[in-house]
């Protein structure tokens, strides 16, 4: 199979798809690659990186989407990139198409096959392609409010971890899940004072014990949000329901309640945003106010710790595509209903029903179309 990895085009991303380990495995399995040339200079590996272990470099981006039977991304196809997409070509990246129409349709419309990554799951009920970015965006998620509390930012003016005689800030995060522990972690070393809120008392334990009293948790209910944003520097959401829109736990009315210059940071943007008041923003303009209240609400927060994030996700991602290429799509999702569980369209189908339900669009399951 020849496998591409263009460039990411969206603004402020410098992660790239394919490292040059994953390249070299793929190569010694008998399978070319083709990379957009400077693909991987954001994340730190240069065009001869990929040369060194026998993957071609392409001059552009639509080299690589003419020539390749599978293109393997970080986020999903930006509009100019969906335009390339064809029939029988596999597509591999992030799509988080549940909040996107615009995108939905054009992959349907493309009639390729797209497997997400943040559906495929693994045999704990986990998402492990969804997990290591989880793990940066939720350890992103303390610092980046924490710059955001800054009164020149627009925030309260409050340090994380106070000073001896001032108490540290209050921060609130919606979701124990991987984000949300990822988040009360870095939270927690910073000195603030951390409560956790989750709907699964079996979750709240493990997160009491792992901590060891150092964090605060609390069952999740309408009534606890409001009571403890009344008093948070800081809400971190770090909620997900896989494959569908997040749920919106925070109304624009409930922004009053909020002290002055709070900081909201939305992790869950990508699926839409878990506050009302969410809209996606790039890491060059990435804070903004409604009603007093900072939002910070970037889209793709481990692009900012490129390297890192390219990494973490190279090692989750790399099994499964190779599987795709040594198999092809239909016989790898066949063999594994892991996989399965990633795909989305195909040949103008979509095969997500979450994604159906959210968008209004007629959906089957991949064990529907498998079996036609």
């Amino acid at each position: 199979m020849k496998i591409g990895c263009p460039r990411e085009i969206k603004p402020q991303e410098f992660r790239v798809g394919l490292t040059p380990a994953a390249a070299a495995e793929a190569i010694l399995r008998g399978h070319s690659v083709l990379v957009e040339t400077q693909a991987g200079m954001g994340a730190g590996f240069p065009d001869e990186d990929y040369q060194a272990v026998g993957a071609e470099i392409a001059p552009d981006a639509k080299t690589v989407f003419d020539r390749a039977d599978m293109i393997v991304k970080v986020k999903e196809p930006q509009a100019p990139e969906r335009k390339m997409l064809r029939e029988g070509q596999l597509l591999f990246t992030y799509l988080h198409l549940a909040p996107d129409p615009d995108q939905t349709r054009d992959l349907l419309d493309s009639g390729v096959t797209s497997i997400a990554y943040e559906t495929v799951t693994d045999a704990r009920g986990g998402l492990p392609l969804l997990a290591p970015m989880s793990e940066v965006a939720g350890r992103l998620a303390p610092q980046v409010g924490s710059w955001a509390l800054q009164k020149a930012n627009g925030g309260r003016g409050t340090l994380m971890g106070g000073v001896p005689g001032v108490r540290p800030a209050n921060v609130v995060i919606i979701g124990g899940g991987v984000v949300g522990a990822a988040a009360a972690r870095v939270a927690v070393g910073m000195g603030a004072n951390v409560t956790v809120m989750d709907r699964s008392v079996p979750r709240l334990s493990y997160l009491d014990d792992v901590f060891m009293g150092k964090l605060t948790t609390q069952y999740a209910s309408a009534a606890a949000t409001e009571d403890l944003i009344r008093t948070a520097d800081m809400v971190i959401g770090a909620v997900l329901i896989p494959g569908a829109a997040a749920p919106k736990l925070i109304t624009r009315d409930q922004l009053s309640m909020m002290p002055q210059g709070a900081v909201l940071v939305d992790v869950a943007i990508d699926q839409g945003g878990c506050f009302e008041t969410s809209k996606a923003t790039t890491h060059q303009d990435p804070i903004y106010e409604v009603d007093g209240i900072v939002h910070y609400c970037v889209a793709n927060m481990p692009g900012a710790v490129a390297r890192t994030s390219t990494q973490a996700l190279g090692n989750a991602t790399m099994p499964f595509m190779l599987s795709l290429a040594d198999k092809g799509w239909r016989q790898a999702v066949s063999d594994d209903a892991h996989l399965r569980a990633g795909l989305s369209t195909h040949q103008g189908r979509l095969t997500s029903p979450p994604v159906g339900e959210a968008l209004g669009i007629d959906a089957i399951t991949p064990d529907q179309l498998l079996s036609q």
